[in-house]
């Protein structure tokens, strides 16, 4: 599947019409084995990136994208980012149709420059180029070139040819061309073999290429796109910009140039000094200290991305954000940083990789794999991590987005990785208590008391702060699953410790929560915590299966039952224990009342493709267990 080919890799800066004649990118040529689960098709792409000097390199591009369906448009768009360190200098393009005659070219007038920014960010030069033919005669062929300078060699692109699900690869390659005898890394996975070397006319080469790669589709639970497609990734030895120059081959080289890139911009202005002095000179711990300034950070700051210049990279002063009152992670992250040193505490700015899951991380191959800062605080006895670009998180607590994963604590000498804190299945609690009273008719009026912790708490926590009443409301009609049912009252309460706690209480009328025949009424005992997990059966599992979150629900509901009812039948007790989690649920009745107990705990791990049947029979047995019925009926 993997071949490693070397070829002359000259690269025309004129039209894309050079590409192909007419015919080249008829679709009849594709192999019958890359159309197989594909919506479209890279027929061919060559990438070089040359490293002119330390400071400046350029990354040509070209590829050839045939788009079989409506669902493949999304790769027939070329999108080039670019900023005041990345110059934009060209793009070039070609529309052909299923024979692969050439329908027409790109005009200058039809690309789009975009900002690549969100809503929070206040300023910002960074911006996209894009252009689409918005072709939608099916199939159809788009080649495109591009070419950009970089300014800024702290970066080197990443060779992924599979650019995602459904996407075959006829061809790809990657050329790194560098001055000869200058120092490169790389680091490759699922790629077999080494690059084809050479050098010529003062030059070193290297290549790497992949033909005749089938689509894929992933599959539940799968390992990240980097841990199971084919990638490289390159990284510079030595780097400079301006009066900056750093050897980032150690982390702790790395660690040194953001030091030494953020060197003098912790200085207080005297009136932020006096007030962090006011705040904590009384205080006896560090850690009354932290939590006294994280809370003055919180009420004088909000978040707003501003990205300059180096703005990616270097943060705005302490100064800054004490007068604007606003600033990005490094600025917010900078300011605590700053005002903990005022008060003659230790911390480090630290740099993380934030997403949800276990973001693939390369421990081995130091290089920016970062989009996010925090602050670590060592304290005496633990260590406090500090989120900063939240006005309402919890001291000391970083969200599922920032946990359990490595990161670069900055230090001028001595900067490392370390991890932050991992939070199992006792600290991600969901404890639900309801109690009811079911009518005669089929109504149910219950009240039910959720206590949500850790990072079950996190969704909870984003729609209690930043979502109206009104809007609150509506999400809760859209998450219950009752068939007709009214929310008549419900109330949050927030316990902001290391890991926090929310307390939710609804009150709902269910009009028809009880199915009536006759004299029967068929209930469901398990209310609103019922598992919506079914997969699908597969011959043969590909990947691994990655669990990634651990928790633990509690659930206890009682109903009171109408007068005049007793119990026909109920479900018996189920156990269903796995690698995957143990799941437990019991009913019991006593007098006029329903006990219905449900407990999972679910486990994390990394498990082989040969455990997938295990894992589909684990949710089933549980998604049938959640919907067991219990019978009542009316006695004579």
């Amino acid at each position: 599947m993997f071949r490693i080919l070397f070829v002359a890799f000259i690269l025309s800066l004129g039209n894309v019409c050079s590409f192909a004649a007419d015919g080249d990118y008829a679709v009849n040529k594709i192999p019958e084995n890359l159309l197989k689960n594909a919506h479209a098709v890279k027929r061919m792409e060559d990438m070089r990136f040359e490293v002119l000097d330390l400071g400046r390199s350029r990354f040509y591009r070209r590829y050839a994208i045939t788009v079989l369906d409506e669902s493949g448009d999304t790769y027939a768009t070329a999108v080039v980012g670019y900023d005041k360190l990345t110059e934009f200098k060209g793009m070039e393009g070609e529309l052909y149709d299923e024979s692969g005659k050439k329908l027409r070219s790109l005009k200058k007038r039809e690309i789009k420059d975009l900002s690549a920014s969100d809503d929070n960010n206040l300023t910002d030069d960074n911006r996209v180029k894009v252009h689409s033919f918005y072709h939608r005669v099916y199939p159809y062929t788009v080649v495109y070139e591009t070419v950009v300078q970089i300014n800024f060699n702290m970066f080197y692109p990443t060779w992924s040819p599979v650019g995602g699900e459904n996407l075959s690869v006829e061809q790809s390659g990657m050329t790194l061309v560098v001055p000869a005898g200058f120092p490169i890394r790389y680091k490759a996975f699922n790629y077999s073999g080494e690059p084809e070397r050479k050098t010529e006319k003062n030059k070193d080469f290297y290549r790497w290429e992949l033909k005749d790669m089938e689509a894929i589709e992933l599959e539940y639970a799968s390992p990240g796109w980097s841990d199971i497609m084919p990638v490289v990734y390159f990284g510079p030895v030595e780097f400079e910009y301006g009066k900056y120059k750093a050897d980032i081959s150690t982390w702790q080289g790395l660690g040194r140039f953001i030091y030494l890139l953020n060197e003098g911009r912790d200085v207080l202005p005297p009136d932020v000094k006096r007030k962090v002095h006011d705040l904590t000179d009384g205080l006896s711990s560090e850690r009354e200290k932290v939590l006294k300034l994280y809370d003055y950070l919180q009420q004088n700051t909000r978040y707003i991305s501003v990205q300059l210049g180096i703005g990616g990279w270097q943060t705005f002063d302490a100064t800054y954000v004490a007068q604007k009152k606003y600033g990005d992670c490094k600025a917010l992250s900078n300011f605590m940083y700053s005002l903990l040193k005022e008060a003659g505490i230790r911390s480090h700015y630290t740099l993380i990789k934030n997403g949800r899951g276990q973001p693939f991380f390369l421990e081995d191959f130091p290089s920016s794999q970062f989009n996010h800062i925090i602050v670590c605080v060592p304290l005496s006895t633990d260590t406090m991590w500090l989120e900063c670009t939240s006005q309402t998180i919890a001291p000391g607590y970083i969200g599922g987005s920032n946990a359990n994963r490595p990161v670069l604590l900055v230090d001028k000498d001595d900067s490392k990785l370390v991890r932050t804190p991992r939070y199992g299945a006792n600290e991600n609690l969901q404890v639900r208590k309801a109690e009811g009273v079911l009518s005669e008719g089929g109504e149910l009026n219950v009240k039910i008391k959720t206590l949500y912790t850790g990072v079950q708490q996190d969704y909870p926590h984003a729609i209690i702060h930043q979502l109206s009443d009104e809007k609150k409301l509506e999400h809760l009609k859209q998450s219950i699953d009752l068939p007709h049912y009214d929310i008549e009252k419900f109330a949050y309460t927030e316990n902001k410790t290391a890991v926090p706690e929310i307390g939710e209480q609804l009150d709902i009328k269910a009009l028809n929560y009880a199915s009536v025949t006759g004299k029967r009424l068929f209930i469901a005992p398990n209310i609103i915590t019922r598992s919506s997990v079914k997969l699908k059966k597969e011959d043969e599992r590909k990947y691994p299966i990655v669990m990634s979150f651990e928790y633990h629900d509690k659930d206890t509901t009682v109903i009171e039952i109408p007068a005049g009812y007793t119990v026909e039948s109920m479900p018996g007790e189920v156990t269903v224990e796995s690698k995957f989690g143990i799941y437990k649920s019991a009913v019991q009745v006593q007098s006029n009342k329903i006990t219905y107990y449900r407990d999972i705990e679910k486990f994390s791990g990394r498990f082989p493709p040969s455990d997938y049947a295990e894992l589909v029979n684990f949710y089933d047995e549980i998604y049938k267990s959640d919907r067991n019925r219990i019978v009542l009926v009316k006695k004579d």
